[in-house]
């Protein structure tokens, strides 16, 4: 039987909550990305693997700091020491994006060291490992670098051109397939967007509406045992009814509080070659990861505002924990929440990410419609009914008003003729 880890989405260099360790002089959670990373090869040596798949995004950019780079090399080499392949794809965060510029991958090929592959360009790796021969189809990031210098794309839109790049991917994966060696188990491995994937949390307006779109039905072809895929961060199978199963690991950390409630971890893979049909199986692994809680709070008059909020944080578990607060202010209320006494409650969490009040918005009552036909009585009649303004009080009004206009109208005529 063969084993192996399929995981994606490191992104090494995601510091947008945490602080600065003092034992280390890194972020925080630039170490606990590490930390997720060293558990999975952790326990990628300890189970003895054939393989480890990363299907792309190493970093959080394609220009990573030497501190990044270091940490992320680090893993790589034990699993190398430990004798276990890396299979890696580049992904859309490991490219540059910049025609001729290599991307943060690269420098693995050009290693001295043997079990280091990554996919730059689509291709088909066959790989023996210690429990039997596979064959792995890469399929990085599709990018538009080589189409800037092709004149046939010089006049084409955005759409036409992620059109294009969809349906030429889709046939270099059918090309790759047919060469396949049918007796030999075969796995896919991209760093794609499939069209029915879930996005999670800055996923949502970042991502979607960009990428070359596949359909599951384009990916789990009957060639493939597994499919693996980076690219969104939440773990899902797209064909859970069918095989082979169409599988994003996810991200190995929380991103961002869209992120707060998802499972992180990755995917321990089986296949059985005593098998003739469907002889992949595999299970999700739950990595423990750092907390992201997000603390809501409808306020109400009864008592002090920041009394209300310092109860509900005691109510959860926030010792090294990422915090966020959200309070609801009553309408028409004035916010007097003690921000000091807040950041003081939090003390035992690694970060308070914000303090965020909410109000609603203030209904507007629309103006009256007025137009310059109208003459002074009615135009006086339609603003003093917004002011609810009726009956004898509105008359006489209107009736004092009429008397001061005449007056104004006489007076002006008077000047008008003394000037003659």
């Amino acid at each position: 039987m063969i084993k192996f880890f399929h995981t994606a989405d490191i992104h090494l260099g995601v510091e947008n909550y945490g602080k600065i360790d003092i034992k280390t002089g890194n972020h925080s959670r630039l170490l606990d990305f590490r930390d997720s990373l060293k558990n999975i090869v952790d326990a990628a040596i300890k189970e003895k693997i054939d393989f480890f798949l990363f299907c792309g995004d190493a970093y959080k950019t394609a220009f990573p700091t030497p501190t990044q780079q270091k940490l992320f090399m680090i893993e790589l080499f034990r699993l190398q020491e430990a004798g276990i392949p890396v299979i890696s794809v580049v992904g859309n965060h490991d490219h540059p994006l910049s025609f001729g510029k290599s991307n943060s991958l690269d420098v693995l090929d050009y290693l001295p060291l043997n079990g280091l592959h990554v996919f730059s360009k689509p291709g088909i790796l066959k790989l023996e490992t210690k429990s039997g021969p596979i064959q792995i189809v890469g399929i990085p990031w599709p990018t538009r670098n080589n189409l800037i210098t092709d004149k046939n794309f010089h006049l084409k839109n955005y759409k036409e051109i992620t059109d294009y790049l969809s349906k030429a991917v889709y046939e270099i994966i059918l090309n790759l397939s047919e060469q396949l060696d049918k007796n030999v188990p075969a796995i896919l491995a991209g760093h794609l967007t499939v069209s029915s994937g879930i996005f999670s949390g800055s996923e949502k307006c970042a991502i979607f509406g960009n990428d070359p779109i596949f359909l599951p039905s384009q990916l789990a072809l009957n060639c493939f045992d597994y499919v693996a895929l980076g690219h969104l961060h939440r773990f899902q199978n797209l064909n859970s009814h069918g095989y082979p199963a169409v599988v994003y690991s996810g991200s190995i950390e929380r991103i961002d509080f869209g992120e707060r409630k998802e499972e992180k971890g990755f995917c321990k893979v089986f296949i059985d070659e005593k098998l003739d049909d469907k002889r992949c199986s595999f299970e999700f692994v739950n990595l423990k990861i750092r907390s992201m809680i997000q603390i809501e709070v409808e306020l109400s008059d009864n008592s002090d505002y920041t009394e209300q909020i310092v109860e509900n944080i005691k109510r959860h578990d926030i010792k090294d924990a990422i915090i966020k607060i959200v309070y609801h202010v009553p309408d028409g209320k004035k916010d007097n929440v003690d921000l000091q006494v807040i950041q003081a409650a939090c003390q035992s969490a690694i970060s308070l990410a914000s303090i965020v009040p909410v109000r609603k918005n203030i209904k507007r009552d629309l103006r009256t419609e007025l137009n310059v036909d109208m003459n002074l009585e009615m135009l006086l009649d339609k603003y003093l009914e917004t002011k609810n303004i009726s009956g004898q009080q509105k008359d006489n009004l209107v009736a004092k008003a009429k008397e001061l206009y005449l007056e104004f109208n006489l007076e002006q005529s008077e000047q008008s003729q003394e000037k003659i």
